[in-house]
């Protein structure tokens, strides 16, 4: 089990043990002397979201990295997958970025890419924590690195840009844009508005404290509401670090990721690009898609959450296209994380090369009622040491048969316990999430 490390980084209430400057100039240290390069003289990059804690960890992070003897490069607010990208681009031996991707303002985290710009494995995570521990690496006073800024979102929006087909525009799209007043907040509208689309903004104006307050990704009714005041063809609402994007359709109704990946597949299969015929979703994403998956040809493969392992299952796989119901897709012939502006560009081409809005564009996806009951716990005690619980889950899968789907989990950013259930029946399914949920709460008090 990971001291520091959840699902995706370390994250926390920012200037709160362990989440402190202190913690994260230890961080910067470890990650240097590991990724250091003895042949080279190396460099790490960070990016940061617009958390007024962000500055203060990219300062941090700069100290504890130059103090290993490793240049640090620091690039600003840019999206998460803008640091995937750019560690490859400048060749650079790690990317750091700092946001708390959909948290609230008072938190934050960091993570880490890879030189190729994937996320780091377990076993990686696991040595950081040791050395940390173990105030590693050893400073040496003629070993100091030094720190640098560079541009960086004009990169990325050129990048992104070429994801795009270029025998076609965005001309005559009018499309409703949430940036959450985060990471996004100048590269999606620059990108967008290069390939010629109208755009109507929401929060672009960040104040270190409104990041995904009542807007983005986090709460996507805003956007589609928008849409239709707007007669808007489209919504794209990104989350805070921009590594997610939802969608709505031209009526308002909010697009998930299952279906987005769903129509971006079976286009892809057409066009013989998908490999192996085969998408790597989540144990989140909903049967009924998996179904319809499968009726058109589409066999999907279930990873755990979070998109790392999503990217893990799609290389194990050799497949190009996964992702999850909460919208982080991954089209790895572009990028190696999800990136919430390259989901946009395949999504808006799409409708201009079949000439269709996203409401006839998924109308073949079948979504079973699914109910997600989230209640917030002291400790994470091991599930499967909640006797009663599990009692109570063995019960409620033979009732569901093979006409439902059940999931118990705990978060990996935060002190909740997820209750997911699929049926037929929403008020059944919803019943027994309730009732789960009330006695796993009680067992966790009680141990």
């Amino acid at each position: 089990m990971r001291k520091y490390f959840g699902t995706d980084g370390v994250r926390g209430r920012a200037n709160v043990e362990p989440l402190t400057a202190d913690f994260a100039l230890k961080l910067g240290r470890a990650a240097a002397g590991l990724f250091k390069n003895n042949d080279t003289h190396g460099k790490i990059i960070i990016g940061k979201d617009t958390r007024l804690s962000c500055y203060m960890f990219e300062n941090a992070l700069v100290s504890g990295i130059c103090s290993a003897g490793i240049d640090a490069v620091m690039v600003g607010v840019i999206p998460t997958p803008a640091i995937a990208f750019l560690t490859k681009s400048i060749r650079a031996d790690a990317g750091v970025v700092i946001s708390a991707s959909h948290n609230p303002y008072y938190d934050n985290g960091i993570k880490f890419f890879n030189s190729q710009g994937y996320k780091l494995p377990d076993i990686t995570e696991h040595e950081i924590e040791r050395m940390i521990d173990n105030n590693e690496p050893a400073l040496d006073p003629d070993a100091i690195g030094k720190a640098y800024r560079i541009e960086g979102i004009g990169r990325y929006v050129e990048f992104v840009k070429n994801t795009f087909p270029k025998n076609i525009d965005l001309k005559g799209l009018k499309i409703v844009l949430d940036c959450a007043n985060g990471a996004s907040y100048k590269a999606a509208p620059l990108a967008l508005r290069e390939l010629g689309a109208e755009l109507i903004l929401l929060n672009v104006e960040p104040n270190g404290t409104n990041i995904n307050d009542n807007c983005g990704a986090v709460h996507p009714e805003n956007m589609a509401k928008a849409v239709v005041e707007h007669k808007a063809d489209v919504g794209i609402s990104f989350d805070g670090d921009a590594d997610r994007v939802v969608f709505a359709d031209e009526y308002g109704n909010i697009v998930d990721g299952d279906k987005i990946m769903g129509i971006c597949a079976i286009d892809m299969m057409e066009q013989g690009k998908l490999k192996n015929n085969t998408i790597v979703a989540t144990v989140m994403s909903n049967i009924g898609f998996e179904y319809s998956m499968n009726k058109k040809g589409v066999s999907l493969i279930r990873s755990q959450v979070g998109d790392r392992y999503v990217m893990e299952d799609m290389v194990k796989n050799n497949c190009n296209l996964g992702g999850e119901q909460s919208s982080h897709l991954i089209f790895s012939d572009f990028n190696t994380t999800g990136d919430g502006l390259i989901s946009a560009m395949q999504v808006l081409a799409l409708m201009v090369k079949k000439g269709k809005g996203l409401f006839e564009l998924c109308n073949f996806i079948e979504t079973y009622p699914q109910v997600l009951k989230n209640v917030m716990v002291d400790k994470k005690v091991p599930i499967d040491e909640l006797i009663e619980t599990n009692k109570l889950i063995k019960k409620i899968e033979s009732d569901l048969g093979t006409s439902g789907r059940l999931l118990v989990r705990y978060s990996g950013t935060e002190n909740k316990l997820r209750v997911m259930l699929e049926g037929k029946d929403e008020k059944i399914i919803t019943d027994y999430a309730a009732s789960i949920a009330e006695l796993a709460v009680k067992e966790i008090k009680g141990k």
